[in-house]
């Protein structure tokens, strides 16, 4: 029987979950040479990387395990996405994950790339048990504030889910809403929830500045997003505020 070339065997390993692809690689005979053995080795190197993975998330996972520990069934984290721009939305997200759910590369969005933002983005909302998000537009903040804008924003996002958490994990903040709260420091980089939730208010928010630039060119809104660069404090100088500039963040500009 002719024995099966290197390439047959990468291509065979790779339709395989990393684990089974290991153990399959290391139950062949040793007759296959050493190019069989690095690939083996290199699937344990990878299966060594997802053990890790999964650590780091399951330790993210603990706060989410006392609230179903604690007998609540929908863990809902909340998190936002421009506060500190001068112009644009403030945009909350509210995310239940599955109980258990692991999502590799999840971590607060200011730690990931855009590519694995938006891959992650879609996974969310596939996995979620449910999600909402909620938009504050700028005239309100001008109206409000930008905290309490901020806060409106999770009670919107939380408003609209279809299924409603029973127990809330926020980052500092306490919301009017007849849900049980929890409010963790960081809360974005040490719970699962939280982090998916920052994902959903950062990418919508990216999406809705990407398009507003496209209504109001010349600002530079698809780059860096409504936030205060030296190229968009340049702008306002040179042309004035549009209609999505919050005009008491720019007070200094104008």
């Amino acid at each position: 029987m002719k024995k099966p070339t290197i390439k047959s065997l990468k291509e065979k390993a790779e339709s395989m979950e990393i684990t089974e692809a290991y153990k399959w690689l290391s139950s062949l005979p040793e007759e296959y040479g050493e190019s069989v053995k690095k690939l083996a080795d290199k699937y344990y190197k990878r299966m060594e990387l997802m053990k890790k993975e999964e650590e780091r998330l399951l330790a993210m996972s603990s706060l989410e395990s006392e609230a179903y520990g604690n007998g609540y069934c929908f863990v809902g984290g909340i998190d936002e996405a421009g506060r500190g721009p001068l112009a644009g939305p403030v945009v909350a997200a509210c995310v239940i994950l599955p109980k258990g759910c692991l999502l590799h590369k999840l971590n607060d969005s200011k730690k990931l790339s855009s590519a694995v933002r938006y891959e992650l983005y879609t996974r969310i909302k596939a996995e979620a048990v449910s999600y909402g998000i909620g938009i504050v537009e700028n005239y309100i903040i001008d109206d409000i504030n930008i905290y309490e804008a901020t806060k409106k924003a999770m009670e919107l996002a939380v408003n609209c889910m279809k299924t409603r958490p029973d127990f809330l994990i926020i980052d500092a903040v306490k919301l009017k809403l007849d849900i049980p709260q929890k409010a963790v420091p960081k809360a974005d980089q040490n719970s699962v929830s939280v982090a998916a939730a920052s994902i959903l208010a950062k990418v919508t928010r990216d999406r809705m500045m990407e398009k507003l630039d496209g209504i109001y060119p010349g600002y530079g809104f698809a780059r860096h997003k409504g936030y205060g660069t030296a190229e968009h404090i340049a702008a306002i100088k040179e042309k004035g505020l549009c209609p999505i500039h919050r005009i008491s963040f720019t007070k200094n500009f104008v």
